[in-house]
């Protein structure tokens, strides 16, 4: 191994949301420091199931009808949303036959 390239490998503590803790080797911090995690796999919604997770969708929802609630419709829907309109589909067009050049000697 190259010296002085690489950054010192050494033991900290790791404590968890709930209290716990255990020892590791890390990169992290000076030999003997503490690391305090916010989030472990024992509390993220990404390891529990996804009880407790946030809905971002709903607050664009809200952002949305906060800004365009007070829209009212004018006229009449168009015939699509109100019946049924059967739609037909466009022909399939015959394909174009492209003119061959003819090489010049």
């Amino acid at each position: 191994m190259k010296e002085g390239i690489h950054p010192e490998y050494h033991a900290i503590k790791v404590v968890m949301t709930d209290g716990s803790s255990f020892e590791t080797r890390s990169t992290y911090g000076k030999e003997g420091d503490t690391l305090q995690l916010d989030v472990d796999p024992k509390t993220h919604p990404a390891w529990t199931g996804g009880g407790g997770h946030i809905n971002e969708n709903a607050s664009q929802v809200a952002k949305f009808n906060k800004r365009f609630g007070g829209f009212k419709m004018v006229g009449a829907a168009p015939k699509a949303v109100t019946e049924k309109v059967a739609v037909e589909k466009p022909k399939a067009e015959t394909p174009v036959k492209k003119k061959e050049k003819k090489a010049t000697e």
